[in-house]
């Protein structure tokens, strides 16, 4: 978790390696595109976003063959270091749409107007690219917090959420493995989902974390489908190498949802990132129960 969050503060302040001369591919450019409607939580190339900027991974992700993008590098009232209608732009113009994006920020009442001042920064820069969602990746509460502090993190989302709703953004929150443990008699994620204002906040499951945490991914889509209408799909390393996970059983689940957006996150790798990405999109745009 500390890589995670470390790295969404850095990548605010990268130059965005070739984006002061960007040399920019269009969709035509390529030969094929996979079929389906992949996404890829742009985390997955975080060491390439570093090295060789964001232009270079949104090219590498066309030409693979996503559709569809979630970011994890915005700061500052800028995606990636870009504008946000920049950044859009150099996404649709590769033939891909960029739908979601990991942010947060904690909560202190000490410094609540600086929360929201943050919050009406991040959204207005987000409407501003047209983003379908805003998703916190995780939150400073776990199974040594009281439930007031749970509670109190239950209302912030919510209205955290209500101000999304205000300019067409769906606001939601991802688990991680700890999610999945308890806070005196409650689960943490379950009491979320019944504690958070239903209308204004979403949930994305991140599938391997939930497995990881001792639930099954199935039965949390089967009992909150109204609420989870987002999915990470994730495996050990790359999609599908492990075996451990039902990928086939979470998606025809996700199938029955009729849920629209999902996507592929690569935390650890067998060789190296790239090429990670690539066999988990093979893996996933050749598996008959993936629409």
């Amino acid at each position: 978790m500390t890589n995670r969050r470390e790295f969404l503060k850095k990548t605010a302040l990268l130059a965005a390696g070739s984006t002061l001369a960007p040399q920019f591919i269009s969709a035509s450019t390529f030969n094929s595109f996979g079929a389906k409607n992949i996404g890829l939580q742009l985390y997955s190339l975080r060491d390439m976003v570093r090295n060789d900027g964001i232009q270079a991974v949104l090219e590498l992700a066309a030409k693979i063959g996503y559709k569809n993008l979630e970011t994890a590098g915005y700061g500052d009232g800028k995606v990636y270091g870009l504008d946000p209608k920049d950044f859009q732009k150099r996404v649709t113009d590769l033939g891909m749409e960029a739908t979601s994006a990991h942010l947060g920020h904690s909560y202190s009442k000490e410094k609540e107007s600086e929360v929201w001042a943050w919050w009406d920064q991040a959204i207005e820069a987000h409407h501003k690219a047209g983003f379908s969602y805003m998703i916190q990746p995780s939150m400073p509460v776990s199974e040594k917090s009281s439930l007031d502090d749970l509670k109190l993190y239950c209302d912030y989302f919510s209205k955290v959420g209500a101000k999304a709703s205000k300019a067409d953004i769906l606001f939601g929150f991802h688990n991680h493995a700890g999610e999945f443990k308890k806070i005196g008699n409650h689960v943490i994620y379950d009491y979320m989902l019944e504690h958070t204002d239903k209308d204004n906040v979403i949930f994305e499951l991140d599938v391997y974390w939930c497995q990881v945490g001792g639930a099954s991914p199935v039965e949390y889509l089967k009992k909150y489908k109204k609420q989870i209408i987002l999915t990470h799909i994730k495996d050990e390393k790359e999609i599908g190498a492990s075996g451990d996970i039902d990928f086939e059983a979470i998606f025809k689940q996700m199938n029955k949802n009729k849920m629209k957006d999902w996507y592929v996150e690569v935390e650890r790798y067998t060789d190296n990132p790239q090429k990670s990405v690539e066999e988990s999109f093979d893996y996933l745009n050749k598996a008959k129960f993936v629409k």
